[in-house]
């Protein structure tokens, strides 16, 4: 399975492609950052970096995309830059049809390292560790735009469309299979009540 994940950033946008073998073993396919000047009008900065995406979304063809869910900061102009860059990730992946999830910085953590807590050079160290590669991509954005895509690959792979993918909480057919087996037989097992 092919993922393209990304670390969305209006300055620096990190976006990490992998393919990821039902054995987990993942490998590198593409990695750059998108970068915007800080002086240049933020609808041209939400252009270039929707461009960036696109070009890479048509040259590689991911079957999922995999963002990393904005959460608070202290600082309001970060996080609004963030938002706005999520907005259009998400916007390019539904003109191509393909399936989104959201992922907290936590859950990636846990997935590349088994500690939710665990710093950006753990993560770092982890990527480079997972794809094979003497060190981690530089800067930072890169390697967890990498983290984000496997974090996704190994936490049940792509989703399907409708099914809430954005929200990262979809079902693989087998989870849905035994939720719905799990429902079936509590109402089975549930008591009747008579009527009057």
């Amino acid at each position: 399975m092919r993922v393209l994940g990304i670390d969305p950033g209006l300055t620096r946008c990190g976006v990490g492609i992998v393919d990821v073998r039902p054995d987990r073993r993942a490998a590198l396919v593409a990695v750059t950052v998108i970068r915007t000047p800080p002086d240049m009008p933020l609808e041209e900065r939400l252009l270039t970096v929707g461009t960036g995406i696109e070009a890479l979304l048509d040259e590689h063809g991911p079957a999922v995309v995999a963002i990393e869910r904005v959460f608070a900061q202290h600082n309001l102009r970060t996080v609004m830059g963030t938002a706005q860059v999520s907005g259009v990730a998400l916007h390019s992946a539904a003109k191509r049809g393909l399936p989104v999830a959201l992922h907290t910085p936590s859950e990636v953590k846990a997935a590349i390292t088994g500690y939710g807590s665990a710093d950006k050079k753990q993560v770092q160290a982890m990527v480079a560790r997972i794809l094979g590669l003497d060190e981690a991509p530089k800067p930072a954005d890169a390697a967890d735009a990498l983290a984000i895509a496997i974090c996704h690959a190994w936490r049940g792979g792509p989703v399907a469309p409708g099914t809430g993918g954005a929200t990262g909480t979809a079902l693989t057919p087998a989870q849905a299979a035994w939720r719905a087996a799990e429902r079936s037989s509590r109402t089975s097992a549930a008591p009747r009540r008579l009527a009057r």
